[in-house]
Order: C-alpha cells, then sequence, then structure tokens
C-alpha cells in the first residue's frame, strides 16, 4: 500500500530520463531552482568523471503543476540527457538503425552484466548496462526533492554527509584516498550517513513485516547501485543491552532521551528522535585497470569491459540516499495523516 508513487524510465545515454509521480497533494509549491539545486548536489564530490562535465542537470515538469503549483494529478518530471547528441543512432528506437556501435561482451564484475544477460537474453551487454547504471538516480534524486519539498511544509528536513572513502575517515584525507586509487587505475567506495529531524512518532508500524518503517528504509538505500551495507542507529556489536538502548526520561511531562542508538526508529516505527540512517558503498566495478572476466559470446577468458567512470562516487550516493529517505518519509506521512490538498495535510498533521 502505497499513497506517494512513482515510476522511472530511461536509459544511461538514451534521449531523457522520466518519473512519474502519483499521490501528491494538491496545491503543493513546486520550487524548481530547489529540484535543480538538488540534481547539482548529485553531480558533485571528488572523484567524479567525465561524463559530470557533460550533463548539467535540469528538470522539465511537462503535467501536474500550474502555475508554480500540484494540481492533484500525476505530476511528470524529465531531464535530459546532453550525452544523447553523440549517440542518437547507438540509442535509437528504429529498427534500422541496429548497429554493432559500442556494443560490448565482456562481462564486467561486480555490474548487472553476467545476470542480466541471462535473465534478459541479451548477448550485447549494452542492453543490461544502460538502465543498470547508475545514471538513472538523476531522476529519482528530482523525485526526492519534489518528496522534501512535501516534508519542508511540515517542518521535517534532512542532510547527509561522507563519514568515511577507503580506509580514511577524516575529510581531509579523502581527496588523497581518491587520488592514490586514480592512480592505480582503481576505485574506492566509502560510508556515508543520512539524517532527518523533527519526525512525528509513529510513521510505520509493527503489525505487518512490510509495513515497518526500517524495512522500508533498508529496501530504498541497498537497492542504490553499489550500497551493500544499511544501518539505522548505532551498529549494535559489541554493545550489551544495558549501554546500547536509550534510556526514557520525562521532562515537564514530555518524553526525553539521552542517547539515540536506535536511529529514530523502534518496532519499526518512528519514535520522534532524529533519524538516522547510514551506507556503505563498494567500489565502483569499472576500472583502467581491468579485472579477469569472460566473454558472454566466445566464453573464453579475458579483461573486463571498460566504460567511461567515477573513481568515487560516495558523495553523489549519500545524495540519491538522501533522495530515496525522503520519499520513504512522504509516503508514510501521506499515510499516516492524508489530505488531498496541501491545508488539508497541514491541519491533519499540526492537529
Amino acid at each position: 500500500m502505497e499513497k506517494f508513487r512513482f515510476l522511472t524510465a530511461g536509459e544511461s545515454h538514451g534521449k531523457c530520463l522520466t518519473a512519474i509521480i502519483e499521490g501528491l497533494p494538491s496545491g503543493l509549491e513546486i520550487d524548481i531552482d530547489f529540484i535543480n539545486s538538488e540534481l547539482s548536489r548529485r553531480q558533485q564530490g571528488y572523484g567524479r568523471g567525465e561524463r559530470m562535465k557533460i550533463e548539467n542537470d535540469t528538470v522539465e515538469i511537462t503535467s501536474g503543476v500550474r502555475f508554480g503549483k500540484t494540481l492533484g494529478s500525476p505530476v511528470t518530471l524529465v531531464v535530459k540527457n546532453r550525452d544523447f547528441e553523440s549517440w542518437q543512432k547507438i540509442m535509437s528506437v528504429a529498427p534500422e538503425d541496429i548497429t554493432d556501435d559500442r556494443a560490448f561482451s565482456t562481462y564486467r564484475p561486480g555490474h548487472a552484466d553476467y545476470a542480466g544477460s541471462v535473465k534478459y537474453n541479451q548477448t550485447d551487454l549494452r542492453n543490461v548496462l544502460e538502465r543498470s547504471s547508475a545514471r538513472k538516480t538523476a531522476v529519482e534524486v528530482a523525485v526526492g526533492a519534489v518528496a522534501k519539498l512535501l516534508l519542508k511544509e511540515l517542518g521535517i528536513a534532512g542532510s547527509s554527509q561522507v563519514t568515511q572513502i577507503g580506509s580514511a575517515c577524516c575529510p581531509a584525507e579523502f581527496k588523497d584516498e581518491v587520488e592514490v586509487m586514480r592512480g592505480k587505475g582503481d576505485t574506492v567506495g566509502g560510508k556515508f550517513v543520512v539524517t532527518y529531524k523533527n519526525l512525528p512518532v509513529g510513521l510505520g508500524s509493527y503489525v505487518h513485516w512490510d509495513r515497518g518503517i526500517d524495512g522500508k528504509l533498508a529496501q530504498a538505500v541497498m537497492s542504490i547501485p553499489a550500497v551493500k551495507v544499511v544501518e539505522i542507529g548505532t551498529n549494535p556489536l559489541g554493545y550489551q543491552g544495558s549501554n546500547y538502548h536509550d534510556e526514557i526520561f520525562a521532562k515537564d511531562g514530555e518524553i526525553t532521551r539521552k542517547t539515540n542508538n536506535a536511529g529514530g526508529v523502534e518496532g519499526g516505527m518512528t519514535n520522534g528522535q532524529d533519524l538516522v540512517v547510514s551506507g556503505v558503498m563498494k567500489p565502483i566495478p569499472t576500472m583502467k585497470a581491468p579485472l579477469k572476466t569472460v566473454d558472454a559470446n566466445t566464453k573464453e577468458e579475458t579483461e573486463a569491459h571498460f566504460e567511461r567512470s567515477d573513481v568515487c562516487a560516495v558523495e553523489a550516493c549519500s545524495v540519491v540516499a538522501e533522495a530515496r529517505v525522503a520519499w520513504v518519509l512522504a509516503d508514510e506521512i501521506l499515510l499516516k495523516y492524508g489530505g488531498d490538498s496541501i491545508e488539508e495535510l497541514k491541519k491533519n498533521f499540526n492537529n
């Protein structure tokens, strides 16, 4: 059961990326400059590749908004791929344009190439790469920006930060870690944390396995390309129950806590404290110094295909995670408080 629903479409080098959002209340102010600033944030970060010099992501809204406010009908977002100018023939939808240009058949370890080619019966791995690419997260960040605008109306705000790059845990050392890997033709991953403040008590539920907000958050962040670990709150390994769980106090009739090891979630529900979600991104699998692999057609051993790529994209990943957490929170807000208009939602929320 969802209220804030959306679908995205588009390939990495296709004409555009598209999202259709359903479930937004009417009257929500849509700040295009804010959406574009979020898209710009996704393109930042030390270690990004050549693609970021080509793209200057901006959003076009083609439905669901009039005079700056939502109508209550589906909202369509479009982010154009500037690189499509160089790929029009290669990514053509017309059968007469078929070409082997930019086709490849060598599996890249760590990517979707092998499993995707078996699942969808593809011999040209370009057909797997184009949709499995993290390029699709651009329009996802645009969707997240819309969700953030909804949350902002209720006083809920989020942020993210990178806490580790490779073995470096100090921001002053992050660039050095990236440069070492760049010099080796290698890549490096890291860790990030997303925080949302001013959440109400009771988003999510314990009544069914699929309604716990922690499970929804974990799925949303884990399914970001290259994310391999998701944590909510403080990792409990090494703790005892007596010093891990957040004791409850009362002050002037209000519930308070001195710690937040639970990361704002207990029993599958928000508990009013800051929501803290961490993720670990693996090193990007596309490397200038390629790994050993097999050719999909000949089944002979060879070296992996190299596609233009980043050395490190953890900062961008943190922005995507921030957006995906916003999706989950927007959906839970709409499920709990309802409202066909932003005025009705705010009234329900404040009551």
